[in-house]
C-alpha cells in the first residue's frame, strides 16, 4: 500500500494535551497541505475520546484513537505497540513526535519496530514537493552546524521536534473523522507497572513559558558579574537564562540553560548578555519575538539574528539598562 498522510502523536498528562502536540499539528498542517494529503492525530490513552474535538480545531482531519485501560499511564511497550499497529495498517508517510522525555523514549522504539529512520531534536521541517521527501533539520557536531537529514527509502519518515520550535496555531472550528482501533494487549502482557508518581522538586524555572528572558554567557567573566543578569531579569519581571559555558562554569544551575543541550524558548523579549551566539545556543532561542544582543565583539554571530544590537562593555551597558528600566517602570507604576 502506498504511504500517505502526516501523523502527529498526541502527548497528554493529567487530562491535558501537551502544548507541543498543538505546535506539531500546526506544522503538520503545512506539511500535509504541501503533500496534498491529510493530517491525522494519533491518540492513545484511557478515557481520551473527548480530546478529538480539540485536535480537529488545531488542524487534524482525522484522529486515530485507541482507548484502552492498559493505556491509562504512559508505558513504552503498550504505547509503541499501539502506534506500530496503526502505522502498519494505515501506512502514514510521516510521523511527528514531540522531543519531550516521553516522546524521546517512545520515538526510538516505534522507529525500530517499523524498521525506518528517525531524526531527533529537529528545529525545522519542510517538504520537497518534487520528491515528497521530508527535509529534517537539526543541530549536529555539538551544535556547530545545522544538518538536513533525508529518509529516502523507508516509510514512514519520522522526526522528533523540540517544544517551542514552532508557533502555536490559532484554533479554528473544524469537523473531522475519528477512526477507532483496538489495542489488543492484556495488562499482564505489559512488562512494567506504574507503582507511584513522585513530583520532581525543581528550582521553579519555567523558561519554556517565559515571555521575558535575560540570558548571560561567558562574556560576563565571572559568577559575581552574572548577578547583573539576575538584576535586570528581576526588574523586568523576567526569567534568567544562560548559555552552556555559563552553566559549565558553575555560575548558574543547569535548569537555566538554553540551547541544543538545554531548553528551547520562544519569549516575546530575549536579552542576550555576553553571549557570542554559537549555533548550539541559537537553536534554542532564535525564534524569540524580539532579540536584544549586548556584546563587546561587533562580529559576534549573535548580532546576525538580533533585532537590536549593542556593542559595548557588558559591565557598563547592563547596569545602565537596568537602571533605565527601573526608572521607566517606576514612572509607569506612578501613573494613575
Amino acid at each position: 500500500m502506498h504511504a500517505q498522510g502526516v501523523w502527529v502523536f498526541v502527548e497528554h498528562l493529567g487530562g491535558e494535551i501537551a502544548p507541543v502536540t498543538f505546535e506539531l499539528l500546526g506544522k503538520g498542517r503545512e506539511l500535509a497541505d504541501d503533500l496534498e494529503t491529510e493530517l491525522a492525530a494519533v491518540l492513545l490513552g484511557d478515557g481520551v475520546r473527548d480530546f478529538a474535538e480539540q485536535l480537529f480545531r488545531y488542524g487534524a482531519d482525522k484522529v486515530y484513537l485507541i482507548d484502552d485501560p492498559v493505556l491509562k499511564d504512559y508505558r513504552t511497550y503498550p504505547y509503541a505497540k499501539g502506534i506500530v499497529k496503526l502505522a502498519q495498517k494505515y501506512t502514514p508517510e510521516i510521523i511527528l513526535i514531540g522531543a519531550t522525555t516521553l516522546g524521546r523514549d517512545l520515538a526510538g522504539v516505534v522507529a525500530t519496530w517499523l524498521n525506518t529512520g528517525l531524526t531527533a531534536d529537529c528545529t525545522e521541517l519542510s517538504i520537497d514537493k518534487t520528491t515528497r521527501l521530508l527535509h529534517q533539520t537539526r543541530p549536529a557536531f555539538g551544535g556547530n552546524i545545522m544538518a538536513t537529514i533525508l529518509c529516502k527509502t523507508a516509510r514512514p519518515q519520522m522526526a522528533t521536534v523540540r517544544p517551542r520550535v514552532f508557533p502555536l496555531p490559532e484554533p479554528k472550528p473544524r469537523i473531522g473523522v475519528v477512526v477507532e482501533e483496538e489495542l489488543g494487549i492484556l495488562e499482564e502482557e505489559v512488562p512494567t507497572r506504574i507503582i507511584k508518581y513522585e513530583e520532581e522538586k525543581g528550582p521553579g524555572v519555567y523558561l519554556d513559558k517565559a515571555e521575558i528572558i535575560v540570558a548571560g554567557g561567558r562574556g560576563l567573566g565571572s559568577k559575581k558579574n552574572f548577578r547583573l543578569v539576575e538584576e535586570l531579569a528581576e526588574v523586568l519581571g523576567g526569567v534568567v537564562g544562560a548559555s552552556r559555558p555559563a552553566v559549565e562554569a558553575g555560575w548558574v544551575p543547569y535548569a537555566h540553560q538554553i540551547g541544543q543541550t538545554g531548553q528551547t524558548v520562544r519569549p516575546k523579549l530575549y536579552i542576550a548578555c555576553g553571549i557570542s551566539g554559537a549555533v548550539q545556543h541559537l537553536v534554542g532561542m532564535q525564534m524569540s519575538e524580539v532579540i536584544v544582543a549586548i556584546n563587546n565583539d561587533p562580529n559576534a554571530p549573535i548580532f546576525n539574528i538580533a533585532t537590536y544590537g549593542i556593542v559595548g562593555d557588558i559591565l557598563e551597558v547592563l547596569p545602565a539598562i537596568t537602571e533605565e528600566a527601573r526608572r521607566v517602570l517606576a514612572g509607569q507604576r506612578g501613573v494613575r
